[in-house]
């Protein structure tokens, strides 16, 4: 099923987001985290893949397990790194071939050792001229990404909007928000969203708060601010394990109960793969 077809029967949606095992060991906690997730019945869940499409085999062949053999609606993810038009065309065709209908278009992260994004021969620059193709040529129900707190590389949140506006308008069905932990991004976001003719669901991302370090690491990655007062709480214990989970947990389940309160069309988990802090957040909720 398309996750679009989704959106007519439920107001709203909870997903969570996977990515490949990369060796034995991980591939026996993933199926354990997953088995444990499914339980929950979420609406949709996706699966992306690393920098420069490091491991795009094993996300296809997980997403062809997860859609076919454990009967989940799942999206793939699929970026403009080394994609020519052609290799567009062969990877999208066996990714029909295996029935899935929903694909997740992003420009992609530089390969590993790169610093800026250089566009393959015979491909795309950005997400929207990705979006744009696949829109012209296959019939999948498409997702985009956008950040709350304006893209790490756009010059400002003006001109970021501007560029996501373009991939709606190239045919974009729906988008999810890179991490956020202040809520008044989210909300603000949604205005300034309106303001420029984006229509479409916007879904907020959250990640649960699992350890000090963790986050410390994601946000120079995304470019995300934490609230002050969640950073001192959890610099003050971080080196109890225990202890920052709490916090941590307890603080991503007030920031779902106050998205949704406000409105939000559902949450898309960030799981890393692990099941604990999401159930708990999920079945909060």
């Amino acid at each position: 099923m398309k996750i679009s077809e989704l959106f007519l029967s439920q107001e709203r949606t909870f997903s969570f987001e996977f990515f490949p095992p990369k060796d034995e060991i991980s591939a026996v906690d993933f199926g354990i985290n997953v088995g444990q997730l499914m339980r929950l019945s979420p609406s949709f869940v996706t699966v992306t893949y690393g920098a420069g499409g490091s491991t795009q085999e094993r996300t296809f062949n997980l997403v062809d397990y997860l859609q076919n053999k454990i009967g989940l609606t799942t999206m793939a993810h699929y970026t403009c790194v080394n994609a020519s038009k052609p290799r567009i065309q062969d990877d999208l065709k066996f990714l029909q071939s295996r029935n899935i209908k929903n694909i997740m278009l992003l420009r992609g992260d530089p390969p590993k050792g790169e610093e800026k994004f250089v566009a393959p021969q015979n491909g795309f620059s950005y997400a929207n001229e990705l979006i744009s193709y696949v829109d012209d040529n296959f019939d999948f129900c498409k997702a985009g990404a956008c950040y709350v707190e304006k893209h790490p590389e756009a010059k400002s949140l003006e001109a970021d909007l501007i560029n996501l506006k373009r991939k709606v308008d190239a045919g974009a069905d729906f988008l999810i928000s890179q991490l956020f932990f202040d809520n008044n991004y989210y909300f603000s976001f949604m205005e300034k969203s309106k303001a420029k003719g984006i229509n479409c669901r916007i879904i907020p991302g959250i990640i649960p708060i699992t350890s000090y370090n963790q986050i410390e690491r994601f946000t120079k990655m995304s470019g995300t601010k934490i609230p002050p007062e969640l950073s001192i709480r959890l610099e003050e214990h971080k080196d109890n394990k225990a202890k920052t989970y709490q916090i941590g947990l307890d603080y991503t389940i007030k920031q779902c109960q106050e998205l949704l309160a406000a409105g939000a069309p559902g949450i898309h988990f960030y799981t890393l793969n692990k099941s604990r802090a999401a159930i708990e957040i999920f079945e909060s909720l």
